[in-house]
């Protein structure tokens, strides 16, 4: 028996979800348009993922109202994708689902995340134990952990080597 392609039997709020964002790309088109990343080539060369497979996927959240698709340049036509208010939901699951990552399967330290306005490391839940309030994606500064390489390959890997808010668009070499 094939294994079906949606969960259109299912009366569960995962399933809803799993249909939206469930793919094995997804997640990490959605990582990475939060810490940034907005051009195609961009998203290509940090991923590795198939252009067919990055287009489709861009498409789809585009449809969603995850990304939202923006024209930078006229001649010749260039569009970015940034992340909606509907993306920016996204990133709660996001920041437990790497949690649930380190702790589990292998322990280092990618990436710190802090609260812009007092530096303290954000809590399991999004939480700044100083301020005593759930940090906004907008004042997260991701700052990196000493599990990244020191000199990564793409120029993507090397620009999120520096400090920056998330939401903030990515400057990359080639930019």
């Amino acid at each position: 028996m094939a294994l079906g392609k949606d969960y259109a039997t299912q009366e569960c709020s995962i399933a809803r979800a799993l249909e939206v964002v469930g793919e094995r790309w997804t997640l990490l088109v959605v990582r990475d348009a939060l810490y940034g990343v907005r051009r195609y080539n961009d998203f290509l060369v940090h991923l590795g993922i198939p252009r067919a497979v990055l287009a489709a996927r861009l498409q789809a959240l585009t449809a969603e109202g995850i990304l939202e698709k923006r024209r930078y340049q006229q001649s010749p036509p260039r569009d970015e994708y940034v992340v909606t208010e509907r993306g920016i939901a996204l990133w709660p699951t996001l920041r437990s689902l790497g949690s649930w990552g380190r702790e589990q399967f292998d322990g280092a330290r990618l990436r710190y995340f802090r609260h812009a306005v007092c530096g303290t490391e954000i809590g399991p839940y999004g939480e700044c134990a100083l301020c005593g309030t759930i940090v906004p994606v907008a004042d997260v500064v991701m700052e990196p952990g000493p599990g990244l390489d020191p000199d990564p390959a793409d120029p993507v890997s090397r620009a999120l080597l520096k400090p920056k808010r998330l939401l903030e668009p990515l400057e990359t070499e080639q930019a």
